[in-house]
């Protein structure tokens, strides 16, 4: 069950960072219900292993790539984010560490993983992956537009997937620059 999991997971973020274009240094923020992703209803069934099993494979993933991974902590924490310090050099830092009913497993597990984990109160990523409807829109740099995911579960819980283009300003539309995101 575990593997099938990790895999799901490498899965649906390798299809991410393909479709969004992301690039070394970019910032992913995921958002991740392990209640959802054993089927049942969204805070009600914190499990620590899925979160595990979750992270590996969307963590290898982004280290592979060069990409930070953003976790973001559950209601409890206010949607704090867990990520690497040096992803975010200059940042105000919050004090605060995930535990799996305050945060959430995902959260708590990324706090566990990384070498030298942040809190952070808000974050602008490039991109996104929402596992269970967790809602991480507000992570997400403006514009988010919608990736639409071949692999749209993990588990049995639902995906939703966004990156990011810069705002078009003036009359017509304008061309953009795929290197400024």
């Amino acid at each position: 069950m575990f593997e099938d999991i990790t895999a799901q997971a490498a899965d649906v973020c390798r299809e991410l960072c393909e479709k969004a274009g992301l690039k070394e240094g970019r910032i992913l923020v995921v958002g991740c219900s392990t209640s959802e992703v054993c089927g049942d209803r969204i805070g009600s069934n914190s499990n620590l292993e899925v979160a595990q099993a979750v992270f590996k494979g969307i963590y290898e993933v982004t280290r592979e790539k060069g990409i930070y991974l953003a976790a973001q902590c559950c209601e409890h924490l206010n949607r704090a984010i867990i990520i690497e310090r040096a992803a975010v050099p200059g940042a105000d830092i919050v004090n605060v560490v995930p535990q799996p009913k305050a945060g959430g497993s995902f959260a708590t597990t990324a706090y566990n993983a990384f070498s030298d984990p942040v809190a952070l109160e808000e974050i602008r990523a490039d991109a996104g992956i929402d596992i269970g409807d967790t809602f991480i829109g507000m992570h997400l740099k403006k514009v988010a537009v919608p990736v639409r995911l071949e692999h749209n579960e993990i588990g049995r819980a639902h995906i939703t997937a966004a990156r990011v283009r810069p705002k078009f300003i003036g009359g017509e539309r304008a061309h953009y620059d795929s290197e400024l995101i």
